[in-house]
């Protein structure tokens, strides 16, 4: 079974198995993770999400992405500003796919 997420603001195409990067949560590496916000699935659509349908995945870890570098400056003003970032993440992978 195939389908698409809504998590963190962002949506996601899943199958079992998948593995996904998304926005950090709060619970603990080892523990299930149960998304009800389903938009599709097997092509069934809804409006806005369906009803009676949760796909379950497992915490895997926690961590943070690579380091980008912001650089900000204004010519002839003597103006830089250097900024580092680094996104915090949690790894997910998908366990199964319920229609109730």
């Amino acid at each position: 079974m195939k389908a698409i997420i809504e998590t963190g603001g962002k949506q996601y195409y899943v199958e079992e198995g998948t593995e996904l990067y998304i926005e950090k949560l709060d619970d603990e590496a080892g523990k299930e993770i149960v998304f009800d916000k389903v938009l599709m699935i097997d092509g069934e659509v809804g409006k806005p999400y369906l009803n009676n349908a949760t796909v379950i995945g497992e915490v895997v870890k926690h961590g943070k992405q690579k380091k980008i570098i912001i650089f900000k400056y204004k010519p002839k003003k003597k103006y830089r500003k250097k900024q580092g970032h680094r996104q915090p993440y949690t790894k997910v992978v998908i366990k199964t796919i319920k229609v109730k």
